[in-house]
């Protein structure tokens, strides 16, 4: 939650004032960089996190699960609604933040430890709402994750802010890496939610802990008013937007914990995890990196423009490709590797593969409208997206369970996705064609996919062999689609990947 901020960026030209040229090339070398160490990140944490499922799976039933989501849920539910945007508001901000931190800091010191004492005292009641008093203790436990990410240290917002990746993926490292061991260690020994429950403790004191390891910033008490204030004045639009991302994203798990109870909740969040692993991977990567970038440059709109084409043009290449994998291999995957308890999510998976690919694409818009300082656009737009949601939820998880649920938020994720992506254009004046180029190149390329899929499976099984030589077809058939529309097309997807390879050798060229 909270992360970071100190460390000038020092000119990178030989000590002298940087010229454009350079600070463009400097730009796009950190960014491309940033990118690097965020996806490295995020795949390692969800190779870490996929182990865990894989693992823990085996031993707990989905009713351990859904206690689990009970819990995160009540804890999700505060944490949104008080949401500070202060983060956001120190990376937006061009000049030096230094000011601000310890006032920001004791203001979230103070807002932890009254989210703790407030979800220990009404843990009852939530658990009465999902009709689950074996959630209690659970919620009261995680309740403490509140009051220790109070304490992190607010020093680290600069790692964000300058793009200094790297030190933001050992950071969170060490909580994944954490909650890993701790997890896994306890499972076996309790056999039980707990094992899950002293993970996530254990994960948020290590990233604690870690952020006073890693950064020298060491912040104070203070009561500084006007500088809360004055974050406050652009945070509280990202509370609007977050407060209705949160409905969005957590409303269909409240609805099924009501109406279905805890075990049809551990299912459906269990689908929604894998279905949407690897383009909220993408997504978090994009968020991540693209928000301080585009910050930069938020005054130049040319070069505004040509970033979110690049960027969307990226993000659909890898996104259309995590998605037709996870489609395609739902069945294969769940009865492989989870077993046959886990069957009843394969449809709710190869559902929610549609929202989870949406929701890539409007990883790029989101950090878009806040660089530019217009969070209230996305808060509009966000609106939408709910507004549709709540419309067709309730009917469709009466009509058909979790599928229901999963077809509400896909379609809720699609329609609003056109619109935003629609805004966004209109606001960088982008290349139209270039764009919608992006996109459309690799459908084609899943239906390549697609095709090889169909074929190899009359011959091979549910087999692990089966499996791993049936993605690694699929994979190979997607590349080539795409190296046709390289030449046939002028897909430019080449070149960002190449642009993003060189800036790990220390060359910009994009």
């Amino acid at each position: 939650m909270v992360y970071c901020l100190t460390m000038k960026v020092f000119p990178e030209n030989g000590g002298g004032c940087p010229t454009e040229a350079n600070e463009s090339e400097n730009l796009t070398w950190k960014a491309a960089r940033g990118g690097f160490w965020v996806f490295s990140l995020r795949i390692i944490q969800e190779l870490v996190r996929l182990g865990k499922i894989l693992i823990i799976a085996r031993v707990l039933s989905p009713q351990d699960f859904g206690l689990l989501g009970i819990a995160m849920l009540c804890l999700a539910t505060l944490d949104t609604f008080t949401t500070t945007g202060f983060e956001e508001a120190l990376i937006q901000k061009k000049r030096d933040v230094a000011p601000y931190l310890d006032g920001a800091w004791t203001f979230l010191i103070i807002r932890g430890a009254v989210l703790f004492l407030l979800l220990f005292l009404t843990a009852p009641y939530a658990a009465r709402f999902f009709e689950s008093s074996d959630a209690v203790p659970v919620i009261r436990a995680l309740s403490f994750v509140l009051l220790v990410q109070g304490f992190n240290n607010i020093g680290a917002i600069y790692f964000r802010k300058n793009l200094m990746f790297n030190r933001y993926f050992a950071l969170q490292f060490v909580g994944s890496l954490t909650d890993f061991t701790v997890a896994v260690v306890a499972v076996f020994v309790l056999e039980n939610v707990w094992a899950l429950v002293l993970g996530l403790l254990a994960s948020s004191v290590a990233i604690c802990v870690a952020s006073y390891a890693m950064h020298p910033y060491r912040p104070r008490l203070s009561f500084d008013v006007r500088t809360v204030s004055e974050l406050w004045s652009f945070g509280g639009w990202v509370l609007g937007s977050t407060v209705l991302i949160f409905l969005i994203t957590q409303g269909d798990d409240i609805l099924v914990g009501r109406m279905l109870g805890a075990a049809a909740l551990g299912l459906y969040q269990l689908a929604y995890r894998i279905s949407n692993l690897p383009t909220t991977e993408i997504t978090h990567v994009i968020s991540m990196v693209t928000f301080p970038a585009y910050s930069k440059i938020q005054d130049e709109r040319r070069r505004l423009g040509g970033a979110f084409v690049r960027v969307v043009r990226l993000v659909s290449f890898l996104s259309f490709l995590a998605s037709v994998l996870v489609f395609l291999f739902a069945r294969d995957f769940t009865l492989i590797f989870l077993g046959e308890k886990w069957m009843p999510i394969v449809r709710a998976i190869q559902i929610l593969v549609v929202a989870g690919l949406t929701r890539s694409l409007l990883a790029a818009t989101g950090p878009l409208f806040y660089a530019v300082g217009r969070p209230r656009l996305d808060t509009v737009l966000q609106t939408l997206r709910l507004l549709v949601l709540a419309a067709a939820i309730y009917p469709l998880i009466r009509a058909w369970g979790i599928n229901g649920a999963s077809l509400a938020v896909a379609v809720s994720n699609a329609i609003s996705c056109v619109v935003i992506c629609v805004v966004a254009v209109r606001l960088t004046s982008c290349d139209r064609w270039q764009f919608l180029k992006g996109i459309l190149l690799p459908v084609v390329n899943s239906l390549a996919a697609w095709l090889v899929f169909a074929v190899m499976q009359r011959y091979f099984g549910a087999t692990v062999a089966g499996f791993f030589l049936k993605a690694a077809a699929c994979i190979a058939a997607y590349l080539l689609a795409a190296l046709v529309a390289v030449k046939l097309f002028r897909y430019e997807i080449r070149e960002d990947i190449v642009a993003v390879v060189a800036s790990r050798r220390g060359s910009a060229v994009w």
